[in-house]
């Protein structure tokens, strides 16, 4: 729960922290640049530092790298503001099955926030498989939620755990 309400404090105050475009546009091609900017200023700054936990514990994957700037990407696709993700993280902490069942329908109306938190790894890896993302960038992306019941057992699962593990880092 700290770490969330870490990760809030950041995000209210986004506009005044700078965001290194330059760092995304080394990793993405144009055409995930594009996703990128579409993202809100937060989400990159979120993603910015989710790929720079990766780099400092010595992760370098070129799909981890693009998973790490673009797992959120499908956020944009609705209206997502601070206030939906604390209503989500409260109701996710109290009432997991609720969450998940307020999330199964599209994103409009009260259920909306539930929508987008629960339904974005999905869309995310939508939108990077039409901008031509790698396929296992891809993989990452759609099961960036998805938590292993096991220890990792192959290269992929073992990325996943290092995404999963910075994204709640951050």
């Amino acid at each position: 729960m700290l770490a969330r309400l870490r990760q809030g404090i950041r995000a209210l105050f986004a506009w005044a922290s700078p965001v290194d475009y330059e760092l995304a546009a080394f990793y993405l091609s144009p055409g995930l640049m594009t996703l990128f900017d579409r993202m809100r200023r937060s989400e990159q700054l979120h993603s910015l530092n989710v790929l720079r936990t990766l780099q400092a514990r010595g992760n370098d994957d070129p799909a981890l790298t693009i998973a790490a700037l673009l797992h959120d990407v499908g956020k944009s696709r609705a209206p997502f503001h601070l206030w939906d993700r604390v209503i989500v993280v409260l109701v996710k902490a109290t009432a997991p099955q609720l969450a998940r069942r307020w999330g199964q329908g599209d994103p409009v109306g009260w259920s909306r926030p539930f929508a987008i938190s629960m339904q974005h790894p999905h869309w995310s890896a939508e939108m990077v498989t039409a901008a031509g993302a790698d396929p296992v960038a891809i993989d990452l992306i759609a099961r960036h939620q998805d938590h292993l019941d096991h220890p990792p057992r192959t290269h992929l699962e073992r990325l996943l755990v290092a995404l999963q593990s910075a994204d709640d880092a951050n």
